[in-house]
């Protein structure tokens, strides 16, 4: 009686675990789909290179200042050392840019980002949470990305 329920509750273990790896699978395989889709192309690379050698005509901070300055914010303040055995796990990377402003996005090892809004004129950075697997989004603050150019 008792071999029964031991291995009816044995099956239920392995299903159970089969599915949860399939999900986890699914789940790693969509985030290196959203990766890849968000990396920049040749032409991408290409508009972007052009944008950094440039100023805009009303802003003294191009993208490469953008790119640069937040690139030093996270190495400062968040902690890079997950980074070294998988680097794609933490990276900084420009987003979409408007006419005012430069969107730099940092991603952080726990699958979170931070977007910063770099002011293309004054150079004050506004930073948003985002954390995708709780859909949460939240203003963090604010930092002076000219503060974060400087040489060292």
């Amino acid at each position: 009686m008792y071999m029964k329920y031991i291995a009816i509750a044995s099956v239920l273990i392995v299903a159970l675990s089969c599915m949860s790896c399939k999900n986890w699978t699914d789940l790693k395989q969509s985030e290196q789909t959203e990766k890849q889709d968000s990396l920049p192309t040749a032409k991408d690379e290409t508009v972007a290179e052009k944008q950094d050698s440039t100023v805009t005509k009303n802003s003294g901070i191009t993208a490469e200042m953008a790119l640069k300055g937040v690139d030093n914010y996270c190495h400062k303040e968040y902690d890079w050392s997950v980074a070294k055995e998988n680097p794609l796990m933490m990276y900084v990377q420009m987003g979409e840019e408007t006419e005012a402003e430069y969107k730099v996005v940092f991603r952080s090892y726990t699958g979170s980002f931070v977007y910063f809004f770099v002011d293309k004129a004054t150079g004050k950075t506004r930073m948003v949470d985002y954390v995708p697997a709780l859909n949460i989004e939240e203003e963090s603050g604010t930092i002076d990305l000219l503060e974060y150019l400087k040489e060292k």
